[in-house]
């Protein structure tokens, strides 16, 4: 008998904010869904193309560079940092005080990314050399990732823009152009990889300029929506609006904050330039962790950071505890089901999604061992977003910065304890524990700062999803058992395989949600329910 729901007892503007939460999540999931599958395909091309070659760890060795610029400055700390500010100009203020402030914003943001676009394009020799070690015997290796570098630097400006429109539109409760944008982004780099490498001297060169252009289409993606809320950026450079000094004051401790896993993933891939292909499994090892946080966990937090937020402004500390609860029983409710999954159907999905031309049985199992490790973290990794974000809504960015901190270095000192046993699954294994670190330590913070956020509630919860885990086990355990994923070929079979897997899994699942009566599938299930309703009126 599971005990009163958080939101039965709420009062009725708590009840409308949670739904209000789970329907944007759901808008924002629909969307990442379309762009992970879309990124899927699109590292299904990479892998068919380049396999575990030296080009590919050379490019995925210096897409790590900009893209780690891009979790910390841009859609790691700058929305962080922002949304809060600008929830309260737009709550408290008037709405040219709030387009005043996004402009001032913009302005400031290009200006300082141009500058740091440039110095990364004339030190980029430098940045490789530092950050692929594995690389040093290596100079073609070395040429062709520095090369790689200087051509996906501008990327960091384009995307940064768009985190900025994200980080507007998000807080005027507008979600659907922001998530769809990654669409764009996939669609450039599998239209270039299939259409403009072939043509290249070197074709991974192809790829590097698919990702430019996809971080200009997702910017780009996201104008209309502005200009329809009377948001479109105006050049107002003015580094000293109160607004924007409050965003960099934030901005700076939060850094490392809310992008530690980042930060662990890129350490990861300097260690794992010793070893042949390493970069190559941790990035499809990790692609396939960040499809259900990219759907459901960050979906979440993307649609929760206002809210809470809004909550903190109003100083309701009792209406952020309870949506605060509510998000990490949600987090709960989807990543440890998903982390069982993947754990068990590791194999398969590695085969079937990426063994396919210069991609080898060797890779499978070497990337499926990365999917272990990293797996085990899962539900860390989404819990920790959470609870960041419940930092930074009360704009408190030095906590996390220093959780952040102790989180990298066990990170550090766990990778180089673990590789010597487990090779690059061994980075992947530090990362993991490094989330838990973090994630334990600012869980005790903020049970301190808040007063307790309603743990028994929440536990009672993970109890449920772990009972409702068995089904996934057995059903998932069955099908990976299977002789016919050491055959060469028979991928439909397979894909029926590994489908009916899931569908089992799924029907398991929520079975035992249903028969202990769940609050958190009836959250989402009366939401579904409530769509249907008006799509079939």
């Amino acid at each position: 008998m599971s005990e009163p729901s958080v939101s039965a007892g709420a009062p009725a503007k708590l009840q409308d904010e949670n739904r209000s939460v789970i329907k944007s999540a759901g808008i924002i999931g629909v969307a990442t869904f379309s762009s992970r599958i879309l990124g899927f395909i699109r590292d299904m091309v990479l892998a068919r193309l380049f396999g575990a070659t030296p080009a590919a760890d050379a490019f995925f060795v210096a897409y790590r560079i900009p893209n780690l610029l891009r979790e910390l400055f841009a859609e790691g700390s700058m929305s962080a940092a922002f949304i809060p500010v600008f929830t309260e100009y737009h709550t408290l203020k008037s709405k040219q005080d709030a387009w005043e402030l996004a402009s001032a914003a913009f302005t400031t943001l290009l200006t300082i990314v141009t500058g740091i676009t440039l110095l990364g394009i004339l030190g980029s020799a430098g940045i490789v050399w530092l950050l692929a070690p594995g690389f040093h015997d290596d100079p073609t290796r070395l040429e062709m990732t520095t090369l790689l570098t200087r051509i996906m630097f501008p990327y960091l400006i384009f995307i940064s823009l768009a985190a900025l429109a994200m980080g507007v539109l998000n807080s005027l409760r507008a979600f659907a152009a922001p998530a769809f944008s990654p669409v764009f982004f996939n669609l450039f780099i599998i239209g270039c990889s299939l259409f403009l490498a072939p043509t290249m001297p070197e074709p991974i060169i192809g790829v590097a300029i698919g990702v430019v252009a996809g971080g200009a289409a997702q910017f780009a993606m996201q104008l209309p929506g502005l200009k329809l809320r009377g948001m479109l950026f105006g050049f107002k450079f003015d580094p000293g609006h109160p607004g924007v000094r409050q965003i960099g004051r934030l901005m700076i401790p939060s850094l490392l904050g809310l992008s530690v896993t980042q930060i662990n993933i890129t350490v990861s891939t300097i260690l794992g330039s010793f070893f042949a292909g390493g970069p190559t499994y941790l990035f499809y090892g990790m692609r396939l962790i960040q499809f259900p946080l990219g759907i459901f966990g960050v979906a979440l937090v993307t649609a929760i950071l206002p809210t809470l937020s809004a909550q903190a402004a109003r100083g309701a500390l009792d209406e952020l505890r309870t949506t605060l609860g509510f998000g990490l029983r949600m987090i709960i409710f989807i990543m440890l089901p998903a982390m069982v999954g993947l754990i068990a159907l590791r194999t398969p999905i590695v085969h079937l999604v990426f063994e396919h031309g210069t991609f080898t049985a060797h890779d499978t199992a070497e990337t499926a061992f990365a999917v272990l490790c990293y797996a085990v973290g899962l539900w860390a990794f989404g819990g920790v977003r959470i609870i960041v974000s419940a930092f930074y809504s009360l704009k408190d960015t030095t906590t996390p910065v220093i959780s952040a901190t102790i989180a990298v270095a066990a990170n550090i000192v766990l990778s180089l304890i673990l590789m010597s046993y487990l090779g690059a699954a061994g980075l992947a294994l530090a990362t993991a524990l490094a989330s838990m670190v973090n994630g334990s330590i600012l869980v005790a913070v903020l049970n301190r700062r808040l007063g307790g956020v309603e743990w028994g509630t929440v536990g009672r919860s993970a109890v449920r999803v772990l009972a409702a885990c068995v089904p996934i086990v057995l059903a998932c355990g069955w099908v990976a058992s299977a002789q016919i994923w050491t055959h060469s070929a028979e991928w439909v079979e397979k894909s029926a395989m590994l489908g009916v897997a899931i569908g089992l899994s799924v029907a398991g699942y929520v079975g035992v949600h249903a028969l202990l009566k769940s609050d958190e599938l009836g959250v989402v299930w009366g939401m579904a329910r409530n769509k249907l309703g008006r799509v079939l009126r």
